[in-house]
């Protein structure tokens, strides 16, 4: 449906690995992908260890910049990057980051729409070369400059 609404030479498709192997949400990936109408578009697996959003926890300023407060100063306890891989909850943790990063009062803090904020958290990334020591970001990495090389692009 995608591609039929959005066609495109290049299909990127994310499935979060959660309890599952990589290789089994891959291979969940390239099974859908051969029976659904647009097999002819290549299709890059986005498989994150837990969830999407722990990618985004390496970048303070952007989770600042997202939270639309760039210049605040309240302290925000960001992961290390080796261990945000194995966070349980990645996504509630971006929530909480991007609420203390407004510094709103808590008045205010309750209508801020953290879901709306972490969407834009990407916007304000322009280098992701950090993420290459995970092994989850390597692999989409590597998939990608594969397609790029047989595609000749």
């Amino acid at each position: 449906m995608a591609v039929k609404l959005h066609p495109c030479d290049l299909l990127f498709v994310h499935r979060d690995a959660e309890r599952a192997s990589r290789s089994d949400r891959v291979s969940e990936i390239r099974d859908a992908h051969g029976q659904s109408e647009a097999p002819q578009f290549p299709a890059v697996c986005v498989v994150p260890v837990r969830m999407t959003e722990a990618w985004l926890l390496f970048n303070e300023t952007a989770i600042r910049e997202a939270a639309e407060n760039p210049g605040g100063h309240v302290r925000l306890a960001l992961p290390d990057l080796r261990d945000i891989e194995g966070l349980p909850d990645p996504k509630a943790l971006l929530h909480r980051l991007l609420a203390t990063a407004t510094e709103l009062n808590w008045r205010r803090r309750k209508r801020f729409r953290a879901d709306i904020a972490a969407q834009h958290v990407t916007d304000h990334i322009s280098d992701f070369s950090p993420l290459r020591r995970l092994a989850a970001f390597s692999a989409l990495e590597q998939e990608l400059r594969q397609i790029i090389r047989e595609k000749g692009w």
